[in-house]
């Protein structure tokens, strides 16, 4: 698509000052440049909707800020440049207060002027369509029926429990198993609110040494503590009028949750080494792969903090429980890592899709997306065959339940997993699967007797 072109409109009566501007402007072969000399004919074109226009503050049949009145009612786009002979600087507060963009007088270097104003007006317009651009493109990776891919009924339930959290700024709680894509949600529900143009910001609370906890979501203010070297701001105030998003909040130390409660409940925050509070506007998505309700019982989280955070709970089934969405994001994996290496689309055998379905997934979906991305680059051909497809390699234990093994060798193999993982500890192994030692020692003694 072409890029639209850079329309300036000049509004100036004096002949010589309106060539010497349409002139000057017109240097640059990217603009489009119309001129006038009255507010009536400009007013005419308005409705071609210039970037820019430079105006004259005195016209034969209206002023400068009659006319930028008239502009302000018909866009706020457009970036107005007052250009006059006046130098009283109580008319350029005036004018600048009724939201024109500067104001050059009419003196030898006016042409320099005119140029770095335009210029910068250009950059800043390029930012705001490149930001506009960014966000829809945002917005449509977001729109949560491309984003969180299934036709289960598991997942269906959730697209429901979606729609119901986007016309309200209601407090939302994810919960769910590592990898079923807690945070995907969460930027579903922000991209497609009323908040989608503001801030969506992400702490994983986990990650955050207890120490650092109240710096990092409140701020601090400079020298409130050895190191504090300048004033930062808080992820509660860089969500002003956004999404705040707490991966992971059963991490979060006791004795900083009723600060935390506070913030929500009041909507407001103090930096560290300051009293004065700050008001913030900013709604909260919480995530959590614990039961919070029992991290209650044990005196781990707050009751009130639990119940003000507790808002519509929506949790996330794991991959195994949501039938062929397996082959249906396995296909989407396939096409996303093809498309972003260069690849030509290759296609899951029916072997290698039976493989997939009868695997359990503990990691879910972002288990999947890595054995995908790795079958993918294994395989020889345009087809992913069985051996391309790598599943858990790491955890002995994750093989047992997907294959056709006598219950013997279930036994056996498990005995094996578990020794291995206890550094061949035989007592240990025996206590983690509630088992004598001699039971242990006589499964693997039939093994010894049953490969000579």
């Amino acid at each position: 698509m072409a890029e639209k072109s850079f329309k300036i409109f000049v509004v100036e009566d004096n002949d010589w000052y309106n060539r010497l501007l349409v002139h000057t402007l017109s240097l640059n072969p990217d603009y489009e440049i119309k001129s006038f000399v009255n507010g009536s004919d400009f007013l005419t074109c308005l409705h071609e909707s210039p970037d820019i226009v430079t105006l004259d503050y005195r016209l034969p049949d209206m002023t400068g800020l009659e006319l930028l009145e008239k502009i302000r009612q018909e866009s706020n786009d457009i970036q107005v440049i007052l250009i006059s002979e006046q130098k009283d600087i109580n008319t350029v507060v005036s004018l600048l207060k009724q939201g024109a963009y500067d104001y050059i007088t009419k003196s030898e270097d006016i042409r320099d002027k005119l140029l770095n104003t335009v210029q910068n007006i250009r950059n800043g317009i390029g930012l705001k369509r490149e930001l506009t651009t960014l966000r829809r493109e945002i917005q449509k990776k977001y729109s949560f029926r491309q984003s969180i891919l299934g036709e289960s009924a598991a997942i269906k339930a959730i697209y429901e429990l979606i729609d119901k959290a986007l016309g309200t700024n209601i407090t939302v709680s994810l919960s769910g198993e590592t990898g079923t894509g807690k945070e995907l949600v969460a930027k579903a529900i922000h991209y497609n609110s009323k908040r989608k143009d503001k801030s969506f910001v992400a702490v994983n609370v986990a990650a955050i040494p207890s120490e650092l906890i109240e710096s990092e979501l409140f701020g601090h203010e400079k020298g409130a503590f050895t190191g504090a070297a300048f004033r930062r701001i808080g992820r509660f105030e860089e969500a002003d009028g956004g999404t705040l998003f707490l991966d992971e909040i059963g991490e979060m130390e006791l004795n900083f949750q009723a600060k935390m409660l506070r913030a929500i409940q009041e909507k407001e925050i103090v930096r560290i080494g300051s009293n004065k509070p700050v008001k913030t506007d900013c709604r909260i998505i919480v995530a959590t792969n614990k039961n919070l309700k029992e991290e209650v019982k044990k005196g781990n989280f707050r009751e009130d903090l639990y119940y003000r955070l507790l808002g519509l709970p929506i949790e996330l089934p794991p991959l195994r429980e949501r039938d062929h969405d397996i082959l249906i994001l396995a296909r989407h994996f396939v096409a996303q890592f093809c498309a972003e290496n260069e690849m030509p689309l290759k296609k899951i055998s029916p072997q290698a899709q039976k493989k997939l379905m009868r695997y359990p997934f503990p990691g879910n979906v972002r288990e999947l997306k890595s054995v995908i991305d790795l079958a993918v680059t294994l395989s020889v051909n345009n087809e992913i065959e069985p051996a391309d497809i790598l599943l858990d390699a790491g955890d002995p234990l994750s093989v047992v339940t997907h294959e056709n093994l006598t219950l013997r060798e279930y036994d056996l193999r498990i005995i094996k997993a578990v020794l291995k993982k206890n550094n061949n500890d035989i007592r240990l192994t025996a206590a983690k699967l509630d088992i004598g030692i001699s039971t242990i020692y006589r499964i693997l003694k039939e093994e010894r007797g049953g490969e000579r």
